[in-house]
């Protein structure tokens, strides 16, 4: 495997639009569903925890949110990676089981959850890169496609 790569993550505007939005729609359709004050009140705070979630989640504005993600040197998916999360702590990760070309989920142990890194979190390289890493446990430019790639 190649040498150690940091990925430094930032807020997600979309997916902060995603969360605000679906929380949106589910109290809207909780106060339909629930009519009066109840159903008023049930919405109100659906959609504050949609705003509480982007704030979290998307934006990362908390001190439980990811701030970078530490790859490489010797890392692998089983073995796992680091968060560096934005209160100055560090936690063990693993690929999370979800990879696609918008998006891959990364399991912390400690906290134990999962964090989800949007393609407009990184530049496309180093999504790139996480991507590989997560899939196969290698960083690109390490092996044969290094080779390949330079031929």
């Amino acid at each position: 495997m190649s040498a150690a790569r940091s990925l430094k993550l930032s807020p997600s505007r979309t997916l902060a639009g995603l969360i605000v939005g679906v929380h949106l729609c589910a109290g809207v359709a909780a106060s339909v569903a629930l009519p009066g004050w109840a159903g008023a009140v049930l919405g109100a705070a659906l959609a504050g925890l949609g705003l509480a979630s982007a704030w979290s989640r998307a934006l990362l504005r908390s001190p439980r949110s990811p701030r970078a993600i530490r790859l490489g040197s010797g890392l692998s998916p089983e073995a796992g990676a680091m968060v560096d999360l934005a209160g100055g702590e560090s936690s063990p990760a693993r690929a999370g089981g979800h990879v696609s070309r918008l998006m891959v989920t990364l399991a912390l142990r400690r906290p134990a959850r999962h964090i989800l890194v949007t393609a407009d979190m990184l530049d496309a390289d180093s999504f790139r890169a996480l991507r590989i890493w997560a899939l196969w446990g290698k960083l690109p430019g390490a092996g044969v496609a290094g080779k390949q790639l330079t031929a």
